[in-house]
């Protein structure tokens, strides 16, 4: 069975997880601590956060942001439930807006739109783009419109660490960006997390409420404000700094790979079968998605690529075809590209791991599957 993502942990980091796990130290520790300073470095950025998850970054920066009842949240329609959801669970409104159908995020002009027409009882307070499956498209738009509206930004690029848009590294761009280490991601830990910004004050703030609002001095333990228990462990902060090393090299391979699938691939999009997305400069290409026709249902085409040997799924979520999210404003819009992109698209094999051979593979077994069932 090819797999539809498979997690890379170097033999280093699974011997120093078993030091740690002698040493007794488990919880955040220095392992977290030196991983912050060099994840920082990485992007180019004054602070991160290592956190328990990528939900918990994003619930750490709306929580800074002082975002809660009241506010309201510019979303994309295509995403993980994750970045709506949290949202609301501040006691802030969601607000959908649809994506492009090359990119698979937000798209500008209908963001625009929905920032000069805002007429709700909310405050519009920010925008949360999600740089879906890694793509940094419209990175550097999405913060020109938050400083033009005078709104904060929030990046959820929970699949996208090392991507970057015209030299900005995504994560940078607005006042916090939200990383994800899921095994799905291409730097996992396991489950865990982080949260970038170059704001000190808004870090300083968020760490306060990662660890229940708790602050260390020579004088004991301070607790200075209401906080959570978001912290990562110590041993999974050694898995991500053993791997953050890697990570330009295997996206470089991933980048490879689907560059490989869209030129064997062509035979399929020629068909009208299916679309692919543009793989931009600096895309991380954490997932490679294609669209199928809308003749073609999706259910039976994962069902008969598995006895073929090959895993597959689909891509993520229409935050407005849930029923989770039915405020006023996003029951009166219409979301064409978001909920297509969720009832039509699957996702194909990619990770490091993988064969030019692998790709083969699996595009010899869409081919087959799709031309079987247009017969």
């Amino acid at each position: 069975m090819i797999k539809l993502s498979q997690p890379q942990i170097p033999e280093d980091a699974i011997e120093r997880v078993g030091d740690i796990l002698r040493s007794g130290q488990l919880v955040h520790g220095d392992e977290c601590n030196a991983f912050e300073s060099e994840l920082a470095a990485y992007l180019g950025a004054k602070h991160a956060l290592v956190v328990s998850n990528g939900t918990a970054a994003l619930h750490l920066a709306l929580l800074a942001l002082d975002i809660g009842p009241g506010d309201a949240v510019i979303v994309p329609d295509f995403t993980f439930t994750a970045t709506a959801n949290i949202v609301e669970i501040t006691g802030a409104k969601a607000v959908i807006v649809d994506v492009e159908r090359s990119s698979y995020n937000l798209d500008p002009i209908k963001l625009i739109e929905c920032i000069e027409n805002w007429n709700g009882p909310e405050k519009l307070k920010a925008l949360m783009p999600v740089l879906e499956f890694g793509n940094p498209s419209n990175l550097n738009t999405y913060r020109q419109i938050a400083e033009k509206y005078n709104l904060n930004m929030i990046e959820d690029a929970a699949c996208a660490l090392g991507a970057s848009d015209e030299g900005t590294k995504v994560g940078t761009a607005g006042d916090f960006g939200c990383f994800s280490f899921h095994p799905r991601k291409t730097l996992t830990t396991g489950e865990g997390g982080a949260l970038v910004t170059n704001n000190t004050e808004l870090f300083q703030k968020a760490a306060l409420l990662r660890s229940h609002g708790m602050e260390r001095s020579s004088e004991g333990v301070v607790f200075k404000c209401v906080g959570l228990n978001y912290r990562l462990t110590n041993f999974q902060g050694a898995i991500g700094r053993a791997i953050l090393p890697h990570l330009n090299n295997w996206i470089a391979q991933r980048q490879e790979l689907a560059a490989q699938y869209k030129e064997e691939l062509s035979t399929l999009i020629d068909s009208k079968l299916i679309t692919i997305p543009d793989v931009f400069i600096g895309h991380s290409v954490q997932t490679f998605m294609v669209v199928l026709a809308s003749q073609l249902k999706r259910s039976d085409i994962i069902f008969e690529l598995k006895a073929e040997g090959v895993e597959s799924n689909l891509g993520a979520q229409s935050m407005s075809a849930l029923g989770l999210f039915l405020h006023q404003q996003n029951i009166k819009t219409s979301y064409p590209v978001g909920q297509e992109l969720y009832q039509q698209g699957l996702a194909l094999p990619l990770h490091e791991g993988m064969t030019k051979d692998d790709v083969s593979n699996v595009v010899a077994a869409l081919s087959l599957v799709l031309n079987n069932v247009t017969r």
